[in-house]
């Protein structure tokens, strides 16, 4: 897997007014471990996220998590576009559907998913009356999505 790591470099500004920050790329391939349910929960966000033709990432403490081996129980997700669209998207990947909880004042949403979540899509094409075997999932996971954005600042 590939992973794209961000460095952040800050220097003062002469004069007393503040500090400079930006990010730095850094391109590296490392090996993290997923379980089963983590690359199907991402394979459905980027499936959504090929549906309405948005990049996303998954960010912050799921990937700090997994770069270290620990386990997780929320994954958050960016996309360059609207992450509320995103997030209604992935929902329409499980079966049942989950509820998408939206935060307008920040616009981000989110949606859990567990065990019930996770039967095949095409259940409902299926000949036989027995449902398909389910993942074994212990506890719901939470998945945040935020669209990045573009501010721009003057100087007042």
């Amino acid at each position: 897997m590939k992973v794209y790591l961000l460095l952040r470099a800050c220097s003062d500004l002469s004069e007393g007014k503040g500090r400079l920050c930006f990010f730095l790329p850094i391109f590296a391939t490392m090996q993290i471990s997923l379980t089963e349910n983590e690359i199907k929960l991402l394979q459905k966000v980027a499936a959504a996220a090929k549906n309405i033709s948005v990049e996303s990432y998954a960010i912050g403490g799921f990937v700090r998590d997994k770069i270290l081996g620990r386990s997780t129980k929320d994954i958050d997700v960016v996309c360059i576009g609207d992450g509320i669209l995103l997030a209604e998207e992935t929902a329409k990947q499980f079966v049942p559907k989950p509820m998408v909880t939206i935060f307008k004042t920040y616009g981000t949403a989110q949606l859990k998913v567990g065990i019930k979540n996770f039967r095949e899509n095409n259940r409902k094409n299926q000949s036989s009356t027995l449902p398909p075997p389910l993942e074994e999932m212990e506890e719901a996971v939470e998945i945040e999505f935020v669209g990045a954005r573009k501010e721009s600042y003057t100087a007042d």
